[in-house]
C-alpha cells in the first residue's frame, strides 16, 4: 500500500446521527477502499457525543446539549456546539493500524500541533494526565492531549476493528481569530510537507446507502444511545 497517497473527504455539515453513521460506514468500507482517509466535517445542530462505553444516565445529567449520540469510539462527553471535528480512518494494511493506541493517539495530536504552529499558535502535548471526577472530555486532560496555555484544546477517541482503525477527534479552537478553513489547509499542508499527496474522496452509493441505514436504524435510535 502506498502510504503517501491519502484520501480527503470534506463532507460538510451533518446531524449527530449521520455524522457518527458516516464514520462507521467509511470504517466498514476500508477493506474495499484500501486508502487512509481524513474526513473534515461540521454539525448542523448543537449536540454532544459520548463514548461507546459510557452510561447514558450519567451523560444526560452532565450536559444540557441535545441530541446525545453514542460514538462508535470510546472516550468521554464531547460538546459539538463550537468545535471543529475530524476523523481518520485506516485500512488494516496501513502503518497507523499497527500502532498501539497511545502511539496513534499521540501521532494524531502531533499532526494537530504542527498545523497550529503553522497558524502561529503554539501548543503542546500533555506530558501526563490531569484527572478529574467528571467524564467530560474537555475537563482535565489525558497524556498526549493537545494543550494551549495549559488547557485542553484537542482530544480524540479511537477504535480498532478487523476492518480498520477509526480515530474521531474534536478541536476547541484555541484562539477566536482562527478560521476553520485556515485550520483545514494547515492540516493538509503539514502532511504535504511529509510527502503525502491528497486525493479528493467522493462518497460512493454503497457508502452513502450504508451511512443512511446506520443513521436511521442505529445512531438516531434511543434503544442504541440508551443501551447502557
Amino acid at each position: 500500500m502506498d502510504s503517501r497517497a491519502w484520501a480527503l473527504l470534506e463532507s460538510g455539515s451533518g446531524n449527530a446521527a449521520f455524522n457518527m453513521a458516516l464514520d462507521e460506514a467509511l470504517l466498514e468500507a476500508m477493506p474495499r477502499l484500501q486508502v487512509p482517509l481524513l474526513r473534515l466535517y461540521s454539525w448542523t445542530e448543537s449536540a454532544a457525543s459520548f463514548g461507546y462505553f459510557q452510561r447514558y444516565i450519567e451523560v444526560e445529567r452532565l450536559t444540557r446539549l441535545r441530541p446525545l449520540v453514542r460514538r462508535p469510539t470510546g472516550g468521554g462527553i464531547v460538546p459539538h456546539d463550537a468545535d471543529w471535528t475530524y476523523s481518520l480512518i485506516f485500512p488494516t494494511g496501513h502503518a497507523w493500524y499497527s500502532l498501539v493506541a497511545v502511539e496513534s493517539y499521540s501521532r494524531a495530536h502531533l499532526w494537530l500541533q504542527a498545523a497550529f504552529a503553522r497558524l502561529g499558535v503554539p501548543t503542546e502535548l500533555a506530558p501526563q494526565a490531569r484527572k478529574t471526577e467528571t467524564t467530560q472530555c474537555f475537563v482535565g486532560h489525558d497524556r498526549f492531549d493537545l494543550l494551549w496555555r495549559g488547557n485542553k484544546v484537542a482530544g480524540a477517541a479511537q477504535r480498532r476493528r478487523r476492518d480498520g482503525l477509526l480515530i474521531q477527534g474534536s478541536v476547541q479552537p484555541p484562539a477566536a481569530s482562527l478560521e476553520r478553513a485556515d485550520w483545514h489547509e494547515a492540516m493538509l499542508h503539514v502532511h504535504r510537507e511529509r510527502g503525502v499527496s491528497w486525493n479528493q474522496f467522493v462518497i460512493d452509493s454503497q457508502v452513502q446507502k450504508r451511512a443512511l441505514e446506520l443513521a436511521a436504524q442505529k445512531y438516531s435510535q434511543l434503544s442504541y444511545n440508551q443501551k447502557r
